[in-house]
């Protein structure tokens, strides 16, 4: 194999691209700074029980294992930033109140979740600690919102869940970790074969409330339909009034919003509601650019069990659905050792523009920059440059 290839799913990244994502990582966390959440910058390599405690299978599974040579432990790559910031929130910052944190920095998968996945993504991401009301989860939503407008992004849908919903419809029976992993499976699937014969041992209460989940898709009357359709609880209505809430503030701010209360991505995470939020390509077809939720459970294993809301996104994935920004304008000049050149140069860029010094004899490559000026020799004073529109 040549020395050059990559392993698969793994991709340099160019300089228009790279370019392009750079400028929306500074632009993200500008505008989550705007919200008043604070950059942290949790190490890329931690030890594993660190890493994935509470976590769930699924992220033990997208995780790289090594072995630290200095202390004989096992090591991970980050898979997902939220439990470092879990952490960071347990015990560097240790506040009594409100804690707002974001962060971007690369993860590493083992594997992907869908085909022409990176395995390298750049991950996004914004939390909130401390606060358990709907308040927090409508900001974070809101945040969202505005980090994709941000980039670019102006239709945007949004889908809800609430894993309390299941939560609620199984409440009233005893089931092992395995069959529970099934019905979720079959409920995530939409398999509706499946779910009747995992339920078919279960009262016949809980069996139709089961069956009935997968149906459960569509507007926010889905909502409506639920309240009927299922057996009645303060935990299954405290659900829906919380998403009637959310998807009703959503609507109110210019969003799409649909339900589907047999998402259950992510539910050994989420303790609350969870949220995707789609862009339609040309074609009609959708593409989920970030997903969150509440997972008030994510610090407890920290010893500081705290509400958390947060979402994430991958900055990679972002670019390509965006459109692609123009070159940069820039100034070209010739290069040269005359000082009144080269401090005219110098100023131009203490000024915040791009000054491309042209190599002799390369004169007439192109690069990534749109040069539409150049600073020229002022024939009227000696050692004096100007700049002049091409």
């Amino acid at each position: 194999m040549s020395a050059w290839v990559l392993p698969d799913h793994i991709a340099d990244v160019l300089p228009s691209e790279a370019r392009h994502i750079e400028e929306l990582r500074r632009g993200l966390l500008d505008t989550a700074r705007g919200y008043g959440y604070e950059l942290v910058m949790p190490p890329l390599v931690e030890h594993l029980e660190s890493l994935l405690t509470g976590t769930g299978e699924a992220l033990d599974l997208m995780t790289f294992k090594l072995v630290d040579q200095l202390s004989g432990r096992t090591l991970g790559l980050r898979a997902d930033s939220t439990p470092q910031v879990a952490r960071i929130d347990a015990h560097l910052l240790n506040r009594q109140g409100v804690a707002r944190l974001s962060y971007c920095g690369p993860v590493v998968h083992t594997r992907i979740d869908r085909p022409l996945a990176s395995r390298e993504p750049l991950q996004f991401g914004a939390e909130i600690y401390g606060h358990a009301g709907l308040e927090a989860d409508l900001e974070v939503v809101e945040l969202a919102r505005a980090c994709l407008r941000h980039a670019g992004v102006h239709t945007l849908l949004l889908d809800l869940a609430d894993v309390r919903v299941i939560d609620a419809v199984l409440a009233s029976v005893q089931l092992d970790a395995e069959h529970t992993r099934q019905i979720h499976a079959a409920l995530a699937g939409k398999d509706a074969a499946a779910l009747q014969a995992l339920s078919q041992h279960l009262p016949e209460r809980v069996r139709s409330d089961l069956c009935a989940l997968p149906g459960l898709f569509g507007g926010i009357e889905v909502l409506t339909e639920a309240r009927t359709q299922l057996a009645p609880s303060v935990a299954l209505h405290t659900a829906l009034d919380d998403l009637v809430w959310l998807a009703s503030q959503a609507q109110g701010q210019g969003m799409n919003v649909s339900i589907d209360l047999a998402d259950l991505r992510g539910y050994a995470y989420y303790t609350g509601m969870r949220f995707a939020v789609f862009a339609h390509d040309t074609q009609g077809a959708a593409t989920e650019l970030a997903r969150g939720g509440r997972y008030d459970e994510v610090g407890a294993v920290f010893g500081r069990k705290r509400p958390a809301v947060g979402f994430s996104l991958d900055v990679k994935e972002l670019v390509s659905a965006v459109a692609p920004r123009p070159l940069v304008a820039a100034i070209r000049a010739p290069w040269g050792m005359a000082p009144g050149l080269r401090r005219s140069v110098a100023a131009l860029r203490a000024d915040g523009h791009t000054v491309v010094c042209v190599l002799p004899g390369h004169e007439h490559e192109v690069n990534e920059f749109h040069c539409d000026r150049e600073l020229v020799a002022d024939p009227a004073h000696a050692d004096a440059w100007t700049v002049k529109s091409l």
